[in-house]
């Protein structure tokens, strides 16, 4: 989807531990060659606020809560 940053199946993705996924770079998320998600890796105080108000913006449009979704498989 985006030809800036890298993008990588959901299968690699699961294989990072958390210390790995600390030292990811922002990538682009599939499943299946469709595009699932964004990673940011906000390092610095300022791309952390900035995608945060994206985060935010894009929340108003729709979603799901994790709990919701958590809940909907029992």
């Amino acid at each position: 989807m985006a030809g800036l940053i890298p993008s990588y199946p959901i299968s690699e993705f699961k294989k990072l531990k958390a210390s790995e996924l600390k030292r990811l770079k922002s990538a682009e998320i599939t499943s299946d060659g469709e595009y699932l998600c964004t990673i940011v890796r906000a390092n610095t105080d300022y791309i952390r606020t900035q995608v945060e108000g994206l985060a935010h913006l894009s929340n108003t449009q729709g979603g799901e809560d994790i709990e919701k979704l958590l809940g909907d498989k029992s």
